[in-house]
């Protein structure tokens, strides 16, 4: 990789040619904005396509429904706590070095999937999917962070980005239903292979290799990187365990304790260590650590949206896997429309704006949906919570996404990419744990006292995803007051004097 540093160009080997100045678009950039996109589909889709054909599965292998939970606790493990891991390889050997073996593993390990006998093999599987996931999604993100170096253009790229990291969940849903349906459940392993050999090819013509002496190369933080791993695996697995265990059950807190614990260890260590995994002063700025905010916030939002209404879906409504996944598809219609609109917006008056009213718009979709009820109708009374939810999320990620990145090194592109990832991660794990909590609490409050026939069950499960939607519509709008608090006003600048990697 050639970086350019205060305008001048840097020479490899003996040739007189030399690199692009900062402000010449490269002329590839968009062809590996799909690449990165296809990627990112990749791990997105992954949790929703996975959990539509679970049910066929577990008939197929024959498990419990204990272990099915593994299935998705285990890839939330491995992706979670591996993800700034990742990052920092990327940003010591290479972002496309880094983004080919992960999408080569990622494929591997769906293949093994795909084929599993048993439901340990799908498991390994499901761990593997997981670590090169976690070496997928930060090379994927730093790939557009060092690739647009326009502020206009940046937007842009970001807010396609974040609508594909927006509504690969709803991709997933309808994918997983149309190929459980009509074809196998392993078919939804199995598409990982085709899609990452379409990035793997795409990657090796668009991203050239990285070009660094070796004794420029930073050394891999081995203590901060195994307390983090440590901490965020104890972190998530406390806060899976608290859907199933409750709140007060002693893995639940011990588990969060000492994951939290661990975390506040690694900061400690990244303060006072000569290489850090995670430098600190990518976190310094204000409007980054804003936008890992209202990331993290929009991770456990998302959660209500894609589990609960999928819950009323099919259950009140009686939706096939495959109705279910076409329901969202007003969501992304809405996420598309704010991906045409925002970038120009952030463009000239930055994130704050933007973030803070795609929250709140969020924030009313999700209180549209509180007023379903069980003789509700799909077109009048679905529907527009959908379009207003998408409006919102499409305002939020993709800007969020650029403004998380903007203005790092490019040595710490990789890394800062990998935050990016991992507070969504937590965020989600966050937002099922507590929203699986109050959806329970809002059942069983509404039983007291009632007989356990059709019909009060039915209310009962009503009452919980209303209360889960409530709750959303909460956490939304938290994430619109600290956008607005956090978050600089003003158009985003750029230093001509930063370093800036110019090619791939």
């Amino acid at each position: 990789m050639e970086t350019q540093v205060a305008g001048r160009s840097a020479r490899t080997g003996t040739g007189a040619a030399t690199t692009p100045s900062p402000d010449t678009p490269d002329p590839r950039r968009w062809w590996i904005l799909g690449v990165a996109a296809i990627a990112q589909l990749i791990v997105v889709l992954d949790a929703t396509i996975v959990n539509i054909a679970m049910p066929t599965a577990q008939a197929s292998l024959g498990f419990s429904n204990d272990n099915r939970q593994w299935l998705v606790t285990g890839y939330a493990l491995a992706f979670g706590s591996l993800l700034l891991v990742g990052g920092r390889l990327a940003d010591m050997f290479g972002r496309r070095l880094m983004f080919v073996i992960g999408l080569i593993g990622f494929a591997a390990a769906s293949a093994l999937g795909g084929a599993a006998g048993s439901f340990g093999v799908l498991l390994t599987a499901r761990g593997l999917q997981g670590v090169f996931g976690a070496l997928i999604a930060p090379a994927a993100l730093s790939l557009l962070t060092v690739t647009f170096t326009q502020a206009k253009e940046r937007a842009r790229a970001f807010a396609i980005f974040g609508a594909v990291a927006g509504s690969g969940g709803a991709v997933g849903l309808i994918l997983g239903g149309a190929l459980t349906e009509y074809t196998s459940w392993r078919w939804c392993l199995f598409v990982n292979v085709p899609l990452a050999a379409i990035a793997v090819v795409g990657a090796l013509l668009l991203l050239k290799k990285k070009e660094q002496p070796q004794e420029a190369k930073p050394k891999l933080d081995l203590l901060g990187s195994a307390v983090i791993v440590a901490g965020l695996v104890s972190l998530v697995y406390g806060l899976a365990a608290a859907e199933t265990k409750g709140w007060s059950s002693m893995v639940t807190l011990g588990f969060t304790a000492l994951g939290l614990a661990l975390i506040a260890v690694f900061v400690k260590v990244q303060a006072t260590i000569e290489h850090p995994l995670l430098p600190l002063r990518v976190l310094k700025d204000r409007t980054r650590a804003g936008s890992y905010i209202a990331i993290a916030i929009v991770g456990a939002g998302m959660f209500a949206v894609f589990l609960f209404l999928t819950y009323y879906l099919s259950t009140a409504l009686e939706f096939t896997p495959l109705q279910t996944g076409f329901a969202f598809l007003p969501m992304i219609g809405g996420l598309m429309v704010s991906v045409q609109i925002v970038p120009s917006i952030v463009g000239r008056i930055g994130a704050k704006v933007p973030v803070t009213i795609g929250m709140l718009v969020a924030a009313a979709g999700m209180l549209l949906l509180t007023n379903l009820d069980l003789q509700s109708t799909y077109a009048a009374h679905i529907m527009p919570g959908l379009i207003v939810v998408g409006l919102g999320l499409g305002a939020v990620m993709g800007t969020a996404f650029g403004a998380a990145t903007q203005g790092v090194d490019a040595d710490d592109a990789g890394v800062a990419s990998a935050v990016v990832n991992t507070v969504q991660q937590i965020g989600g794990s966050i937002g099922t744990a507590v929203l699986s909590a109050v959806s329970a609490s809002a059942a069983t409050n509404y039983l007291v006292g009632k007989d356990l026939n059709p019909a009060n069950a039915a209310q009962a499960a009503m009452e919980s995803y209303i209360t889960a939607f409530w709750w959303a519509a909460g956490i939304f709008a938290l994430g619109g007051v600290v956008s607005a608090v956090m978050l600089r006003h003003g158009a985003p600048t750029f230093d001509p004097d930063a370093p800036k990697v110019i090619a791939h």
